[in-house]
Formats: C-alpha cells, sequence, structure tokens
C-alpha cells in the first residue's frame, strides 16, 4: 500500500467539523428506534417501517418535483425524477422480503403492544397514493387530529395529479383530450376515456413524432408496474404473518389489500396496448 492509499491519512478530528454520524444525525435517527416489547422481532418490524417511511419520503419530494416542471412543459427531467421514483419503488418492495423473515409466531409476540397503529394511516403512502391519483376523502380521517399532515393531504386531493398534468400537456400539443377530463372533479380517481385513449393511440402510433410524451407515457407505467408490485406483495407478506385476520388499523386486512389490487391508476395507458 502506497502512503497515500494509507488508513492514517483519513481525517480524524472531528471537533470543529461535521462527521459522517453529525451530518446524518444519526444519533437522532437511532433515537427514534423504541421497540416497546422485549421482542427480538419487533426490532426488525420497526425498522423496516422506518427505512420504508424514507424512501416513501423521497418518492413524495421527487414526484412533486417531477409534477412542477410537467406543468411547465417540461419533459425530460422530470423523466429523471420518475426514473429515481421507480428505483425507490423498487427499494421499498424489496422491504418486504426482509419482513417475510418474520413468523406468525414471532410477530404475535408484539402485536398487541401497538394497538390500532397501522400502515393505513401513513401520511407519506398517502400522499404518494393522492399524487398518483387514487382519491378518496374518507382517506383523510385519519389525519384530522394532525393539520399539519391533513391540510397538505387535502390541498393534495383538490390538486391535478401526475397523470392529470400528462393528460394537461397532451392537450397542450395539440392532441384532442376533452374539456370533462380536463375540467373533471380532481377529488375522483380517473376513469377510463375512449377519446383520451385515442389520443395516447395517436402518440404511440407514431413515437417519434411524439417521443417526449411517449417516453413519459411508457415511464408512467413504470411508476405503476412497481407501485401494484409493491401492493401484491404487502398483501403476501400479510397473509403469511396473519391470513386473514382483520387489520390492525380497522380494515378487513388482506381482504382490503386483495381488493386494492384492482386500482388502475393510468385507465388509458394499459388499454392502449390492446387496441394498437
Amino acid at each position: 500500500m502506497s502512503d497515500q492509499d494509507a488508513p492514517e491519512r483519513a481525517h480524524t478530528d472531528f471537533s470543529h467539523s461535521l462527521s459522517y454520524g453529525d451530518y446524518l444525525q444519526l444519533d437522532t435517527l437511532k433515537a427514534a428506534h423504541r421497540p416497546i416489547t422485549g421482542a427480538h422481532d419487533e426490532h426488525l418490524f420497526i425498522a423496516v417501517h422506518h427505512v420504508s417511511e424514507v424512501w416513501l419520503e423521497l418518492i413524495v419530494r421527487e414526484l412533486r418535483a417531477a409534477m412542477t416542471l410537467l406543468h411547465g412543459g417540461i419533459t425530460d427531467t422530470p423523466l429523471k425524477m420518475l426514473t429515481r421514483v421507480v428505483r425507490a419503488q423498487e427499494q421499498l418492495t424489496n422491504a418486504w422480503e426482509v419482513l417475510k423473515t418474520m413468523t406468525p409466531a414471532d410477530y404475535l409476540q408484539f402485536r398487541h403492544a401497538f394497538g390500532q397503529a397501522s400502515g393505513f394511516q401513513s401520511a407519506s403512502y398517502r400522499t404518494v397514493e393522492f399524487l398518483l391519483g387514487n382519491r378518496r376523502a374518507v382517506l383523510l380521517r385519519p389525519h384530522e387530529h394532525r393539520p399539519d399532515l391533513h391540510d397538505p393531504l387535502e390541498a393534495d386531493l383538490h390538486a391535478p395529479s401526475l397523470y392529470d398534468l400528462a393528460l394537461r400537456l397532451l392537450a397542450a400539443r395539440g392532441l384532442p383530450v376533452p374539456r370533462e377530463v380536463l375540467e373533471r372533479d380532481l377529488t375522483q380517481p380517473p376513469v377510463l376515456n375512449e377519446a383520451v385513449l385515442d389520443a395516447w393511440l395517436t402518440v404511440y402510433r407514431a413515437p417519434d413524432t411524439y417521443w417526449d410524451l411517449y417516453e413519459l407515457a411508457e415511464k408512467l407505467l413504470d411508476v405503476e408496474d412497481n407501485f401494484r408490485r409493491w401492493r401484491f406483495n404487502h398483501l403476501t407478506t400479510v397473509e403469511r404473518t396473519i391470513g386473514f385476520k382483520a387489520g390492525s388499523g380497522g380494515t378487513s386486512g388482506a381482504g382490503y389489500l386483495r381488493a386494492a389490487l384492482n386500482t388502475v391508476l393510468f385507465p388509458e395507458l394499459w388499454e392502449v396496448r390492446t387496441r394498437l
């Protein structure tokens, strides 16, 4: 090993500068990890959910940034941001694989400790759903006790979704998107519209002419594809752990999650494959 590669050359005095732990506030991060019971697997359960919340916050940040640019008619940088969303979604999905190492007996050792707390109440996850267009006003209720969480979610409920902005971009490029779609009730999830489907068919039949819109459509499908995979892994993890018992937050548990698999965020982008 040459002298310049020796570990002794590394900076070691952090009395007047930020260290790795200082910069990342690792003491604060680790202090938030507080199991309630002595069960071995409660540590795993909390760690997986903490990590998932961090990834969700990154996804929210990237989605909002991409949406701001799409609102201004810019498509190139949002594609990079949506690619980052897709990669973060992959990490979220992989987190279930770690949690699946916990058996039903392991889970029951600490399940009683967190009462009615549930991932159903995750404000970050709900924000992702709202930004992607899966919306129902009733989903705001778990956050009514926290205006700092409830008010931004309510604003998202009434604002254009990622897909709404994509459709407005189609219209701005001269593709015939009906007024009733552009001015629809934004609090409701999208439903398949034949005129919108025709507009996307135009894009898909002439990708060289509409390359950025074509790329945007495919990136949206990547996002929804990974969204579905996350939900499916969530479902199988729940079925492996608690079977068909009710969920801790009051939903039917696996039944609720299985029904959610039928959600379609960007209906025309899936149907366009059949019609081409």
